[in-house]
């Protein structure tokens, strides 16, 4: 029983060693993006900071990878967290989306940090500063909402 448990870790180890040699390329881009939404957007400084602080990481091009990333299998998770980020919002892709899509994704943001949906607490847990006030949550709304306004009226 005993050599049949040593066995058992060894070959999980074994495993988990040679799942670090492999190393899919990052989810991200280096250069900036011309449709990102500050690009073509009034976005007040102290919102953008909200937003790269809060949201970027898997909501833009640009996520920034904690050390931990290094490690398999938690990178594939990251990824994978990243990518269905990305596909329901990418502020890097903002300025190709028309009006309508725009104004349900601006409605969305406001509606999600509003209610505390967002971001995820799973995230903050890690990255302290993505943990929004009540007065970050209503510059990020109000920001939202006004956006909305002039993009898509109602």
């Amino acid at each position: 029983m005993k050599k049949m448990l040593l066995r058992s870790g060894l070959s999980l180890f074994a495993a988990l060693v040679l799942l670090q040699l492999w190393r899919p390329p990052r989810n991200d881009s280096s250069a900036p993006s011309p449709q990102d939404i500050a690009a073509g957007r009034a976005v007040p400084a102290k919102v953008l900071t909200l937003l790269h602080n809060a949201c970027y990481d898997c909501h833009s091009n640009h996520p920034k990878y904690p050390w931990y990333a290094s490690v398999q299998p938690v990178r594939w998770w990251l990824d994978s967290h990243i990518n269905d980020g990305k596909r329901h919002l990418n502020f890097s892709e903002f300025g190709g989306y028309s009006a309508t899509r725009a104004g349900k994704k601006l409605e969305q943001i406001s509606d999600e940090v509003d209610q505390h949906d967002m971001p995820l607490k799973s995230y903050t847990w890690m990255h302290p500063e993505a943990r929004l006030t009540p007065e970050e949550v209503r510059l990020i709304t109000d920001w939202a909402d006004a956006l909305r306004d002039q993009i898509a009226p109602p």
